[in-house]
């Protein structure tokens, strides 16, 4: 993951600025930088969304392609995820560096989407043990600017709200074999229910304090931070520390606390910013590089 090098002092200012709840941007322990949502940005796919936070520039691709169900859940379709660590995001990404950071981040999708209430896979079926829609969400890091796991988790999910899968009708002939005719109608397609789909709120310990969107700088400052994967009901799904140091369980239960109550805001503000984009129709102004 891309770092930064403070010297003692910056340290210590960080750390006392959050001890004060003051941050060195000026925000407070809970709040989040300003997010930047747009979705529908890639007209080759099936839905996409581009999500800013801070400098951390996130890009996710969902393609639906048809597959064969898995032998233990034959009514079911499923996700695959694929993460690019570009090097132009930061040095640190060259070579081995951004391929072991993308499995890691693909790793903990699955952990998230394993939830069966996250996503109703059963709606991706087609014809059990036969056919089944596949969706496979490819995640670009454009730029690394600190928080990268809460910036993807809202770049899939603004995503997956923006899929359109055609809709698909299974014929049968007299002699039992099975024909699959696609809708012509780009409007006759199937949405997922992303009403579920959890959102991680990253969590680090800076001193005696944990702070939610950590820049950089302040990352630098952690030895320890706590992913907590939050719905919008504010259940907690999983939970994961990452960093060399420790946390005793009374930082834990606290920082649980903060991000099911985090997480919630971010939920509502989220659902609000896509309905309001889907709202405006084909017409809406289309901003950044991709417009």
């Amino acid at each position: 993951m891309a770092s930064v090098t403070l010297s003692e002092a910056e340290k210590v200012y960080i750390v006392h600025g959050v001890q004060e709840d003051l941050r060195v941007d000026g925000r407070g322990r809970e709040d989040y930088r300003c997010v930047e949502v747009e979705t529908d940005v890639v007209s080759n796919t099936s839905g996409s969304a581009r999500v800013k936070l801070g400098h951390t520039d996130i890009l996710v691709g969902v393609k639906a392609e048809m597959g064969t169900p898995k032998l233990e859940k034959p009514n079911e379709g499923y996700l695959e995820f694929f993460v690019d660590c570009s090097a132009s995001a930061t040095p640190e990404f060259e070579g081995r560096g951004g391929d072991d950071l993308g499995t890691e981040i693909a790793n903990t999708l699955y952990r998230i989407f394993n939830n069966k209430s996250s996503v109703d896979l059963k709606t991706l079926c087609i014809s059990p043990r036969e056919h089944c829609w596949v969706l496979y969400v490819d995640v670009l890091l454009l730029e690394c600017g600190g928080n990268l796991f809460d910036a993807i988790s809202i770049a899939v999910k603004a995503a997956l709200f923006n899929t359109r899968i055609p809709r698909v009708r299974v014929l049968e002939d007299e002699e039992g074999s099975k024909d699959i005719e696609l809708s012509d109608d780009p409007y006759d397609c199937i949405r997922l229910s992303v009403e579920n789909v959890p959102c991680i709120v990253t969590l680090c310990k800076i001193g005696y304090r944990h702070v939610v969107d950590a820049t950089l700088q302040e990352e630098a400052c952690s030895l320890a931070s706590l992913l907590v994967s939050v719905t919008s009901k504010g259940v907690v799904t999983c939970m994961r520390k990452v960093g060399k140091g420790s946390l005793d369980p009374e930082s834990i239960f606290e920082m649980m606390e903060t991000g099911k109550r985090v997480g919630k805001v971010l939920h509502a503000s989220l659902q609000s910013v896509v309905h309001k984009e889907e709202s405006l129709g084909p017409k809406r102004q289309k901003v950044g590089f991709l417009g």
